[in-house]
């Protein structure tokens, strides 16, 4: 029975560590593209939340899960347009200025339009119940959340590497002057926040609570890898659930604890490469 309850909070730290990797490989995408560290990035993911919680009346959870990171895609790159762009080769304190001064005035804009309570927001009837192997018991919504991104992520890698644009959006890393527009980044993170609003609920702040774990991700996997960044959510992610066990006090802190101790022994992650300056 123990072993069952461990692999319980096991995949439950591993679906935290499937967002914090989804919102990750946006920043780590940005940062490489732009050498722009994006604090507003957690802001994009909460719009995705709170668009689903309009749409999903009109158009149900499935058209809620479409549209949303649809819509937030569209203001993502009308924000890269006009703001983003301009800040690539400048001073990276500026870009930070920017994106941290973006961050806190969509935070207070949901909360002047929405209100600070938390918006309850259900799971699918289609998608309740339980998936029971044996002695083993387990959400089929948080399954099903587990496979959606598994298959963002690796929609993403075939992007990257197997496409045409990909290999502009690659070239872009190498060369500061072919970076394409990031865009690329949003719809992982979008759909992230539609598909979480059950779980975490829907609040103004939950897009800076995510980006602070996300960063902690980025950290440990290294700037720019991609890799490095799916293989730092799965530790990520087993460590918190094999915490939240035998340690539940400590279970926020782990995730710190942890990236200490990577880069004590590996300054720029575990897959890091050396940080260029984009001038």
């Amino acid at each position: 029975m123990m072993l069952i309850q461990i692999l319980e909070q096991i995949l439950n730290g591993l679906l935290a560590g499937a967002y914090y990797l989804l919102i990750a490989l946006g920043l780590t995408l940005i940062f490489s593209l732009g050498g722009l560290v994006n604090l507003a990035h957690g802001a994009f993911y909460a719009l995705g939340a709170y668009f689903a919680v309009q749409f999903v009346g009109t158009l149900g959870f499935s058209g809620a899960l479409l549209a949303s990171p649809a819509a937030v895609a569209l203001i993502g790159l009308i924000v890269e347009r006009f703001l983003f762009r301009r800040f690539y080769r400048t001073d990276p304190a500026l870009g930070l200025l920017l994106t941290f001064g973006l961050a806190m005035v969509a935070e207070q804009a949901l909360r002047w339009i929405f209100g600070a309570a938390p918006i309850p927001f259900s799971i699918p009837t289609a998608l309740r119940g339980q998936f029971l192997i044996g002695d083993f018991i387990y959400s089929r919504y948080r399954l099903l959340m587990l496979a959606i991104a598994i298959i963002a992520v690796a929609a993403l890698w075939y992007l990257l590497r197997r496409t045409p644009f990909g290999r502009v959006v690659r070239a872009g890393v190498q060369n500061p002057d072919m970076v394409a527009a990031l865009g690329i980044s949003l719809a992982p993170y979008m759909a992230a926040g539609v598909l979480l609003a059950p779980i975490s609920g829907v609040h103004p702040a939950m897009g800076a609570d995510i980006l602070t774990a996300s960063f902690v991700v980025v950290v440990i996997g290294g700037l720019g890898s991609f890799w490095g960044v799916v293989w730092a959510a799965l530790i990520v992610g087993v460590v918190r659930g094999l915490t939240v066990y035998f340690y539940p006090s400590a279970a926020e802190a782990s995730m710190y604890l942890l990236m200490i101790l990577v880069l004590m022994f590996r300054p720029r992650g575990l897959f890091g490469e050396r940080i260029q300056r984009f001038e």
